[in-house]
């Protein structure tokens, strides 16, 4: 059977959410994709028309997902795409999820801090993170950084990190998007 498989490139747009489910665990977010044009006149960047798809990312995967993902993070996502049809209150609705194969932070957009975790231990924090979300907390991730990609003009930034190494405080290079 023919499936078709995509690469996309986005931000999270809705905090994930974990399940345990009798098919496995689950972990569910919306993803925003803006694609963006370069307008020759004003010699700018302007965003064009934004496309929403829900991930799914099952089992460890999805546990890795709420460990490690936040609203706002620039995401790439690589999975088979599956259009959904169906009818709700006698409408007529058309998504498009993705059932995820892979999930990454794009890195040409900032930094990320990789960590090899066990499935005991991806489990547990993934159960913490779901329980900081559901008191209102946030996590370290989600306090500073940019924008979301397409915001535009008018959105304020956060402050840039500051990273510690041994006694020396070093500020990340701003990021500029061509």
């Amino acid at each position: 059977m023919n499936e078709t498989v995509v690469t996309v490139v986005g931000n999270v747009a809705t905090t994930p959410v974990f399940r345990e489910l009798p098919t496995g665990s689950v972990a569910r977010f919306r993803l925003a994709v803006t694609a963006r044009h370069r307008d020759r006149v004003k010699e700018t960047w302007v965003d064009g028309h934004t496309n929403f798809f829900t991930v799914c990312a099952w089992r460890l995967l999805g546990a890795n997902v709420m460990a490690s993902v936040n609203v706002g993070d620039p995401v790439i996502v690589h999975g088979r795409l599956k259009v959904r049809n169906e009818e709700r209150g006698g409408q007529q609705w058309m998504s498009a999820d993705i059932d995820a194969l892979a999930i990454g932070h794009d890195m040409s957009r900032g930094t990320s801090d990789f960590r090899r975790g066990g499935k005991r231990e991806t489990a547990q924090a993934a159960q913490a993170t779901q329980s900081e979300a559901a008191q209102g907390q946030r996590s370290p991730a989600e306090s500073v950084g940019e924008p979301p990609f397409g915001a535009g003009a008018d959105a304020v930034a956060s402050p840039e990190p500051v990273f510690e190494t041994e006694a020396v405080q070093v500020a990340p290079e701003p990021v500029s998007v061509t």
